[in-house]
């Protein structure tokens, strides 16, 4: 079997289109995963007990189940439960939220750790409040040390959102199978789509890199 480079250019405008919707679902709930993260991981590193009670149950439990599961629990079983109906494309985002906001809680939660308390307690001593020794000394270190975690979870989030293939949105690898049921074509068409997700993920990698190496610290 020959490769037909005209079935990729047949298919690519319909490719390019689920590719586009695959970033604005990965860019939105990744912005929403990253305030949810923040806010989780500073209740996991300095929290009461309650707050870190809560925090680390979120944590554990969206860590512990698939983000298949979670998808399809917020899009079929929360509308039975709530009596409201979500569309595909707000709980495909909405997923995504949820899952990366509790890996990026950990990495948060780590980062934050890791700052010698040391420099903490010299900001205390000098009278500053607590806020202040968090947002000047302790956020800025804690947050060049997040960067490459943070770019894992990202080009992870990136990838999951191929799962959303199962509630129907019609992101690059839905657009990839309904190409493919209609001209059976599918070294042609996963091949394409193998090589979308690896410029998404190649370019997303190369930002990070830079960004990386402009805030590194010794």
């Amino acid at each position: 079997m020959e490769f037909d480079w005209s079935v990729v250019v047949e298919a690519m405008p319909a490719l390019l289109g689920g590719a586009r919707l695959t970033i604005l679902i990965a860019l939105a709930g990744l912005v929403g995963g990253l305030v949810v993260g923040v806010v989780a991981g500073f209740m996991r590193a300095y929290g009461n007990a309650i707050l870190n009670a809560v925090a680390f149950a979120y944590v554990e439990v969206i860590r512990g189940t698939p983000i298949v599961v979670q998808v399809m629990f917020i899009y079929f079983a929360l509308p039975l439960l709530a009596d409201f109906r979500v569309n595909p494309m707000t709980a495909a985002v909405t997923a995504i939220v949820v899952n990366a906001g509790a890996y990026i809680a950990e990495i948060v939660r780590g980062s934050l750790l890791s700052v010698n308390k040391g420099l903490k307690e010299a900001g205390l001593a000098l009278g500053l409040p607590v806020w202040k020794v968090l947002a000047y000394i302790v956020g800025p270190i804690a947050f060049r040390r997040m960067i490459p975690p943070l770019g894992n979870q990202f080009i992870v989030s990136l990838k999951d959102t191929s799962l959303f293939i199962v509630i129907g949105v019609g992101e690059l690898t839905r657009q990839g199978q309904e190409i493919m049921a209609a001209n059976f074509r599918a070294v042609e068409i996963w091949s394409a789509v193998a090589v979308l997700y690896l410029i998404m993920t190649s370019t997303l990698t190369l930002i990070l890199r830079v960004t990386e190496k402009r805030m590194r610290i010794l």
